[in-house]
C-alpha cells in the first residue's frame, strides 16, 4: 500500500473509528484475528497483505485501529469527561457510548500514528526496533501530555505515596496477578520456548515457499516472528468477558514476540526462552514505570517489545555486535 495515498489515509481513519468504537482489547483481538488469518493464508502460499497490511500494517495494525485509536481517544474521552469506565486506563469498555466526536477522534489519531510510523523507520538505531510499538509508545505518551497534562511517569501524588517502584502490595499493579517474580520468570520462560518452536514449525513450513516464489520473503519472515504473539493476544478473551481469577489470564505477547526474535536470529530454542525472561522483567518494569501511577494506559508490553527488539537487533545483527554469529 502507497502510505501517503488518499485510499490509506481513508482506511485508516476508517479503522481507527471502528477500533475506538470497539475499545482497546476488542480491537488487538480482532487484530490478531486478522493476523490469525493472514498467517493461514500465508501456510497455504498466498499473499501478504492480510497479515503485513492488515494486521500489522495501516489498516488495522496495533498502532493504529488495532489498539491505539482506542487508547488515544480515550484519553480524550477522559478530557470531555464523558469516557464510559471513567478512566484512560479502561480498555475493555468500548467507546461507542462516548460521542461522536471521541470516534472521530480516534480515526484522526490513528492517521497521525500511520504517518509517524513513516517517520520512525527512517531514524537510524531507533528503526532497529519494532516500529508499530515504538510509534504506540510515543502516541500514547504523547495523548496523556496533551490530554490529561500528565508525565510518562503518572502522577507526583502516586508515585510519593507508593514509592516509584512501589506497587502496595499489586494493589496499583498492571496485571497484578502476575507481578511477583516467581511467577512471572517460569511463565516467561515457558511462553520463550513455546514461541521459539512455534516460529521453528512455521519457518520450515515457510521456508521452502519463499525459495520457490510462491511466498514473499516479508511473509516468510513476518509469521514465523509474530504467531506466538498473535496466539497469546488471542487468549486474553477472558479478560474481556469474564471476572475474578478467570480474568486473570497470563499477559504473554511481549515474551512471546521476543523469544521468537531470538530464535529468528540465532536458531536457538533455548535463547528464546532466555530473552522471553528478560523480557517479562522488562515489561513488569515498565509497567511499574509507566503505568502504575498514571491515569491512562501506557502499555507494559508494547514498551517492553519497542526495548527488547531494539537490544537483541543490535546485539545480534551482523551490522551492529553480531552475538548471532557465536550460534552458528
Amino acid at each position: 500500500m502507497e502510505p501517503y495515498s488518499l485510499n490509506t489515509l481513508l482506511i485508516v481513519f476508517g479503522g481507527g473509528i471502528i477500533g475506538t468504537a470497539l475499545g482497546g482489547l476488542w480491537a488487538i483481538i480482532l487484530c490478531a484475528l486478522f493476523g490469525l488469518i493472514g498467517c493461514g493464508i500465508l501456510l497455504s502460499g498466498g499473499s501478504d497483505f492480510v497479515l503485513a497490511q492488515i494486521a500489522f500494517g495501516p489498516i488495522f495494525g496495533p498502532h493504529t485501529g488495532g489498539f491505539g485509536a482506542a487508547l488515544m481517544a480515550g484519553c480524550y474521552a477522559v478530557m470531555k469527561k464523558n469516557h464510559p469506565g471513567g478512566s484512560a486506563k479502561d480498555i475493555l469498555s468500548p467507546l461507542l457510548h462516548t460521542s461522536g466526536d471521541v470516534l472521530l477522534m480516534g480515526g484522526a489519531l490513528s492517521v497521525v500514528a500511520h504517518l509517524v510510523l513513516q517517520v520512525v523507520v527512517k531514524i537510524p538505531i531507533v528503526n532497529q526496533s519494532d516500529g508499530v510499538a515504538v510509534t504506540l509508545v510515543l502516541m500514547t505518551f504523547l495523548t496523556r501530555a496533551i490530554f490529561l497534562k500528565e508525565g510518562p511517569l503518572g502522577q507526583a501524588s502516586s508515585i510519593k505515596e507508593h514509592g516509584l517502584f512501589g506497587t502496595n502490595n499489586y494493589a496499583i499493579s498492571w496485571a497484578g496477578w502476575q507481578s511477583p517474580m516467581s511467577k512471572n520468570i517460569p511463565m516467561s520462560f515457558g511462553m520463550g520456548l513455546l514461541s521459539a518452536g512455534l516460529a521453528w514449525g512455521f519457518k520450515m513450513q515457510l521456508d521452502p515457499l519463499v525459495e520457490a516464489g510462491t511466498v514473499s520473503g516479508l511473509g516468510g519472515f513476518l509469521a514465523p516472528l509474530v504467531i506466538g504473539w498473535i496466539l497469546c493476544i488471542l487468549i486474553l478473551l477472558p479478560l474481556q468477558v469474564s471476572t475474578g481469577t478467570i480474568q486473570q489470564v497470563p499477559i504473554m505477547h511481549c515474551m512471546a514476540i521476543i523469544g521468537a526474535w531470538a530464535f529468528m536470529h540465532t536458531g536457538s530454542i533455548l535463547l528464546g526462552g532466555i530473552v522471553a525472561v528478560i523480557a517479562g522483567m522488562v515489561q513488569e518494569a515498565c509497567a511499574r514505570l509507566f503505568y502504575n501511577h498514571g491515569s491512562s494506559h501506557i502499555d507494559p508490553p508494547a514498551v517492553g517489545i519497542m526495548i527488547c527488539t531494539l537490544l537483541i537487533n543490535l546485539a545480534m545483527k551482523p551490522e551492529f555486535l553480531n552475538l548471532a554469529a557465536l550460534f552458528k
